[in-house]
């Protein structure tokens, strides 16, 4: 019998949302991506801070998580979200 909590019936919508998400379901969606590039920022359950790539240049690195500051920033923006 399964619990309350079921998502095997759950549809992945390509929406953005404000709402967390369960760290599980972002890495099930990725293991589906065919990434090339990959960096993990995080904090573990016992609030260690947890960071990982697997690229071994900085630069590319430092790069990568700058695009995504300037996106997340694209989105909030047209969002209406203030920084």
């Amino acid at each position: 019998m399964k619990g309350i909590y079921d998502d095997t019936n759950v549809v992945n919508l390509p929406v953005i949302t404000t709402l967390d998400i369960e760290p599980k379901r972002m890495l099930a969606a990725a293991m589906k991506s065919d990434l090339d590039s990959l960096v993990m920022i995080g904090f573990t359950q016992d609030g260690e801070f947890y960071f990982a790539s697997n690229r071994g240049d900085a630069g590319t690195v430092m790069y990568l998580m700058e695009t995504a500051k300037h996106r997340l920033l694209e989105i909030c923006r047209e969002m209406g979200v203030r920084e």
